[in-house]
């Protein structure tokens, strides 16, 4: 079984509050079950209920977390939740963090192990308990045993950004953030081919149609474009993902009913907490 539970689901930072209850104000946090392996993907501020979540419930069972995380990219608010992952600070823990970085930047392993030091927070790296592995990707296929793989693709964003796509069992989930259309339409065709037939997409769609064109280059979809590369390519089931700060639950629910009405395949807002069964 494949399954989907999300944690965090706004972008660029979180925004707790009155206007943000129903849809939740933690950044980017997706947790994935392929039966009883545990995979996440992004460390956003999600992090912080889902470690105390494990904690809770998992570890008092066999006295131990395994937990592979999938890193989108390094941008703050998909990482910022690391230092508040409770299982970090427990013996019992197994944690491999995969992800990209550019060739000019630090090690994926220097940039989370920076959030661990004196002007960031109060404490040091050597002080964390859980056994960490990193590992540094591009465009792959990984073989995760078990008849599960996550493939990766490059996406549009200003700094280098992954998408993954995981598949078990004859199911797949896509997973396509932070990104926006490529000026190049044979790039964005294969973004498509990519996402060809995915049981659900999580998609990137931070902007309505009418709030894109002045933001350009900032690396996020509109709501019309994730609906528009999920028609093309045949996914069967879209969560609009990565809402913005400033969007209300009032306009989020109005986006996702006029969503509904309109297109011909099934399309829900990510909401924290939400979990489905791929």
């Amino acid at each position: 079984m494949l399954s989907v539970r999300f944690w965090g689901v706004r972008g660029s930072i979180p925004c707790p509050g009155p206007d943000t209850v129903i849809y939740g104000g933690n950044t980017s946090c997706i947790e994935i079950r392929a039966d009883d392996r545990l995979l996440v993907v992004d460390l956003g501020s999600g992090a912080r209920p889902l470690g105390d979540w494990l904690m809770a419930n998992e570890f008092p069972k066999n006295k131990k977390i395994k937990v592979d995380f999938f890193i989108s990219h390094t941008h703050w608010d998909h990482i910022m939740g690391f230092p508040m992952f409770a299982p970090i600070y427990n013996p019992g823990a197994e944690l491999r963090i995969t992800g990209a970085v550019s060739e000019e930047t630090e090690s994926l392993k220097k940039i989370f192990e920076t959030q661990l030091s004196p002007n960031y927070w109060p404490i040091r790296v050597d002080e964390l308990s859980a056994k960490i592995e990193y590992k540094e990707i591009r465009e792959t296929t990984l073989d995760l045993g078990s008849g599960l793989t996550v493939t990766t693709k490059l996406l549009n964003h200003p700094t280098l950004c992954l998408g993954y796509r995981f598949n078990y069992k004859g199911k797949s989930a896509a997973f396509v953030f932070d990104h926006e259309p490529f000026k190049d339409e044979k790039e964005n065709e294969k973004i498509i081919q990519f996402l060809k037939g995915a049981d659900v997409l999580i998609h990137d769609a931070q902007y309505t149609n009418e709030e894109y064109p002045n933001r350009i280059g900032w690396g996020h979809s509109s709501i019309d474009h994730a609906i528009e590369t999920a028609s093309k390519a045949g996914v069967k089931k879209l969560v609009l993902f990565h809402h913005e700060p400033t969007h209300s639950d009032g306009q989020l629910v109005q986006y996702e009913s006029q969503c509904a009405k309109s297109a011909t395949l099934e399309i829900v807002m990510a909401k924290e907490g939400m979990a489905f069964q791929v």
